[in-house]
């Protein structure tokens, strides 16, 4: 009796085990030249590796590691000593890997994955310049000369990449991992202290928060892009500058046009809320830190009243629509541009410009460098 009974038990365990329908992705593949080494999956977090799974090869060097999928793109490794080979999965994909144990960091192969494919160029690229940073080191150049030389090849990389990587294409895992490469144990990229760099990941952290918000990628990358904001110090630079003799005073006065639903919304439908007023152009440089700066205000306080009224003079209606989708707040357009009359109204000096409206729909503030936003913001509500 007690036979049967575990065999009852072990036919259940089975069947349940072959009814498991958790979405998962998969990464196998075939490793050469190997002699029982151990390969390992890991999972590259934000707060470092994880081992998930590890399995030792035979002399075939085929493996296949299942594990859940991820709620948002994630990064993986797989990885043989101290060699590894850099993955993302974003959905219950199969990766294919072939490889070769004695190169196996840069000599993989990995077929119809464009992310995993670019990434192994990043990661190429950055071989190559380690191996030129390590060239210089063993010639007769001295200190100052030997810093210089570095810098100036750091420099060239880093605009290679931002140009075809992160700029291109920031809504991809490939130009999130470009972000974070290293060169002899410390990033490329300083966004903490280089408005530059700073640029680089707001344009991926803009991309990454609006497909999504709630991952915490995204989230440490939206906070690691204001906290470089802050410290660097410096407001938003002039985007476009419009002709002093196209300016005049102007009290509060209705901006009814168009939103990218080409539903007509207008400025002063919105009274009984406050209002910060947006005067701005899309595909200007700065303008993914610039939305990243209101959409930190937007999640603060839109419970409590806060309405963002956007007004764009981007002359491209596509690129603009483009980029203003997935933005919650009111975003329209002037299709005059910078010639719109609005400019001249509102005493529009530079792009981007703004104003904080009161409940009565009364203008309080013109925003300037000084202006601490969130005090007067709680002020008005």
């Amino acid at each position: 009796m007690k036979k049967k009974n575990l065999i009852g038990i072990s036919l259940i365990s089975i069947a349940l085990a072959s009814c498991d329908t958790t979405p998962s992705f998969h990464i196998k593949g075939e490793i050469s030249g190997t002699e029982n080494e151990i390969l390992y999956l890991e999972h590259s977090a934000l707060n470092g590796i994880e081992i998930l799974d590890s399995t030792k090869l035979g002399s075939s060097g085929k493996f296949d590691f299942k594990q859940p999928q991820p709620e948002s793109p994630d990064f993986y490794r797989l990885r043989i000593g101290k060699n590894v080979i850099h993955l993302s999965v974003d959905s219950t994909e199969t990766i294919s890997v072939s490889a070769d144990v004695k190169n196996f960091s840069l000599g993989y192969s990995i077929i119809n994955n464009e992310n995993n494919e670019k990434i192994k160029e990043l990661v190429t690229k950055q071989a190559q310049l380690q191996e030129r940073v390590n060239l210089l080191g063993k010639t007769s150049l001295s200190i100052t000369q030997l810093r210089d030389s570095v810098s100036t090849l750091i420099q060239e990389y880093k605009e290679e990449v931002k140009r075809d990587y992160i700029y291109k294409h920031p809504n991809t895992s490939y130009a999130y991992f470009a972000l974070y490469q290293e060169l002899n144990g410390y990033l490329l990229f300083d966004p903490l202290t280089n408005r530059e760099d700073n640029k680089a990941f707001a344009a991926v952290a803009t991309s990454l928060n609006q497909a999504y918000p709630h991952a915490d990628r995204s989230r440490n990358l939206y906070n690691t892009v204001i906290r470089g904001m802050r410290n660097t110090h410096k407001p938003v630079t002039k985007e476009i500058e419009i002709p002093e003799d196209k300016i005049q005073e102007a009290s509060l006065i209705d901006i009814p046009l168009r939103d990218v639903n080409g539903n007509l919304k207008s400025l002063t439908a919105q009274k009984g809320k406050v209002v910060l007023l947006d005067f701005t152009i899309y595909s200007g440089e700065n303008a993914s830190a610039h939305n990243l700066l209101l959409r930190e205000l937007y999640n603060k306080y839109a419970s409590q009243g806060l309405e963002i009224f956007q007004v764009s003079f981007d002359g491209d209606e596509h690129f603009w629509k483009t980029a203003a989708d997935a933005l919650p707040w009111i975003c329209v357009r002037d299709p005059q541009g910078v010639y719109s009359p609005f400019i001249n109204l509102y005493g529009v000096q530079s792009l981007p410009t703004m104003y904080l409206i009161n409940k009565q729909n009364e203008i309080s503030i013109k925003v300037d460098g000084k202006t601490d936003l969130n005090e007067r913001i709680k002020q008005l509500l």
